[in-house]
């Protein structure tokens, strides 16, 4: 295991609301880091003790306006992830403290794209999340090599927080996410 001992600080700011409590987001969000570490040991510097991140829950309004103004995707989107680690050298801050960055979601996407998927709303949650996370850490999805390890971690971190696959139920077991 990587780092077997690195604690995430997570932020939560609610501007939508989901019934899903902040121990709960902590637990997905954990679940997502353990899992990108324990395949890539070296993503964080070897005295990483805390990695600190935010989530942001938003609606379709929030994620446009963030979309055309940081990216200059005149859209909205399901999510977004704005890394610090890409705009700084990759060393701990306080203490061994290693700032990642944050995350919006749009739950009203998520909502849509959960009924679209046929599964539950929380599973959707849940991946959007992670997904954010791992763009934090590194992940990418451009090339079809780089999508199909994001999505076995994605799937691994899923997994590990309760959300697996065949937990969304049988109208999700199949679907792509």
């Amino acid at each position: 295991m990587g780092h077997p001992r690195v604690v995430l600080a997570l932020a939560v700011i609610r501007e939508a609301e989901v019934p899903q409590t902040d121990r709960w987001l902590h637990r997905t969000g954990r679940a997502a880091l353990t899992a990108a570490l324990d395949v890539r040991p070296t993503l964080l510097p070897p005295a990483t003790r805390r990695v600190e991140a935010s989530l942001l829950l938003a609606d379709d309004a929030t994620l446009h306006r963030l979309n055309r103004d940081f990216r200059g995707v005149d859209r909205p989107t399901d999510v977004l992830s704005f890394s610090q680690l890409e705009s700084a050298p990759l060393l701990p801050g306080r203490a061994g403290t290693v700032p990642l960055g944050d995350v919006a979601v749009s739950v009203e996407r998520a909502r849509r794209q959960a009924d679209d998927y046929g599964h539950p709303f929380e599973r959707e949650l849940a991946y959007l999340f992670v997904h954010g996370l791992l763009h934090l850490l590194g992940y990418d999805h451009e090339a079809e090599s780089d999508r199909a390890s994001m999505r076995r971690e994605e799937e691994t971190a899923l997994d590990a927080a309760g959300q697996s696959r065949a937990g969304a139920g049988a109208a999700g077991a199949g679907t792509e996410r």
